[in-house]
């Protein structure tokens, strides 16, 4: 097995540009495929996001998962969503990350189960990513809910996410303050597909006392832009970006190499940037090498 990173997730975000990847846990109850793909990139990325059952669909135990990324010489940042669980699970998840080994944590509020594929499941959304933030925060200061000191409490580095296509942008921003009152040291977005969008939304954070990883998905074919614009995204690719994926010889191909140049051109500006290959996951290390230095 591969020996991780030898600084951690946190360090490395502190002071160098950081890379992270989303390995989602698989479906079914065999975790292998998903695993090897993990041991491939250990030691080329800095964290590992875990999702918490993304867009509604049921796979396994994020917890469960991403404690067995452990195990391959990856380190997990583990998703939480505040959709399947009231506060009581949370707090259990929370201790139980904790004493998996799990430090780092990202919070959000989740997507709407009718999304997924159990649409007719309760959404349960007790409290929202401010509050678990705020909560997970009182744990790391060893304080529980009620304000009582927590024994052996765990010590969380805590990020959340941003919507950087939200209309009006102000709103979205104020929530992320808000956020970063709560305790949120870093934040992972959406992805881009162009520099001109994506250098307008870094001047708006630049007042902002947080870490700030930029979203990328390489795209693998014209159908995928279709789907990703009319399903996922709330600002449309650019025409140019379909444009170069329809004319070329191997889509996927240029996909990985428009990703590539986005990185490059981000790296002075943006803490790092967080990898989403949709549908791409087994060619991770293809896009990793690209991008090394």
């Amino acid at each position: 097995m591969t020996a991780g990173k030898p600084d951690g997730f946190q360090e490395a975000l502190e002071n160098r540009f950081t890379v992270t990847v989303e390995i989602p846990p698989p479906r079914g109850a065999d975790p292998r495929k998903n695993l090897e793909i993990a041991c491939a990139v250990a030691g080329k990325v800095d964290g590992v996001n875990v999702t918490d059952n993304q867009r509604g669909i049921v796979r396994m135990s994020a917890q469960t998962f991403a404690h067995l990324l452990t195990d391959v010489g990856c380190e997990p940042i583990l998703q939480i969503c505040c959709r399947d669980r009231n506060r009581l699970a949370l707090q259990s998840d929370l201790l139980g990350a904790s004493a998996l080994g799990i430090s780092n944590i990202c919070v959000m509020t989740g997507d709407h189960p009718r999304l997924g594929d159990n649409p007719g499941a309760k959404a349960v959304y007790d409290i929202d990513a401010i509050q678990l933030m705020k909560l997970a925060s009182d744990f790391s200061r060893g304080i529980n809910i009620h304000g009582k000191p927590l024994k052996k409490h765990p010590s969380f580095f805590m990020g959340g996410v941003i919507n950087p296509f939200y209309e009006p942008l102000e709103l979205e921003l104020l929530k992320v303050r808000k956020k970063i009152i709560a305790g949120a040291r870093f934040f992972q977005t959406q992805p881009f597909f162009d520099m001109e969008t994506a250098n307008a939304f870094l001047e708006a954070v630049k007042p902002l006392d947080t870490k700030i990883l930029i979203g990328v998905t390489p795209l693998k074919s014209a159908q995928m832009v279709d789907f990703l614009n009319a399903n996922v995204l709330t600002k449309p690719i650019p025409e140019e970006i379909k444009s170069r994926i329809l004319s070329a010889a191997d889509p996927a191909e240029e996909g990985f190499r428009i990703a590539a140049e986005f990185i490059d051109g981000i790296r002075e500006k943006a803490d790092g940037v967080h990898l989403m290959p949709i549908g791409q996951i087994s060619k991770l290390p293809v896009l990793l090498e690209m991008i090394e230095e």
